[in-house]
């Protein structure tokens, strides 16, 4: 009888040390948030962004949080980014009041921004003083002679990826 307890009891030991199978956790995305306090919760793709630009005339807006990289950002105080929206495309984004900038090494960096989309035409001395900002050559700053339309962003919070 001994012998069937011993040999229950050494069945059961073994029984119960079975490892349990863990799912891979994925990695924590960490962000380092400028202006307001926003969610990476409910923001759309660059692809879905431009699709809704496409939708947009001027003086409509749009309430929006989207995901994209930073193609150039002001290299005087980081006042302003260039998300990319397509290859080719960028939406241009200022900063709600001026109330916080952008690191001006943050190029390159993935970020999610919220705030209010909108397309406007914007002047020739803006476009001019914005390539000035972005550090252009004076050639690439005399090359503009027209006014151009531009998707452009207000956000009140942005997360930048680290």
């Amino acid at each position: 009888m001994k012998k069937y307890i011993i040999l229950a009891g050494l069945c059961l030991a073994f029984v119960s040390c079975k490892k349990e199978a863990v799912a891979p956790v994925a990695p924590e995305v960490k962000y380092v948030s400028f202006g307001d306090s926003i969610s990476q919760d409910g923001a759309i793709s660059k692809a879905d962004m431009f699709a809704k630009y496409q939708t947009l005339k001027e003086g409509d807006t749009l309430q929006v949080a989207f995901t994209s990289k930073i193609n150039d950002v002001c290299q005087k105080k980081g006042c302003w980014m260039n998300l990319a929206l397509t290859d080719k495309e960028a939406a241009f984004v200022k900063f709600k009041d001026y109330g916080f900038f952008m690191p001006l090494n943050s190029k390159g960096a993935e970020v999610i921004v919220h705030g209010k989309a909108f397309v406007s035409v914007e002047s020739i001395e803006e476009l001019k003083h914005y390539a000035k900002d972005a550090g252009k050559s004076q050639a690439a700053i005399d090359s503009i002679v027209a006014p151009e339309v531009t998707y452009s962003f207000e956000a009140n919070g942005v997360l930048l990826k680290q």
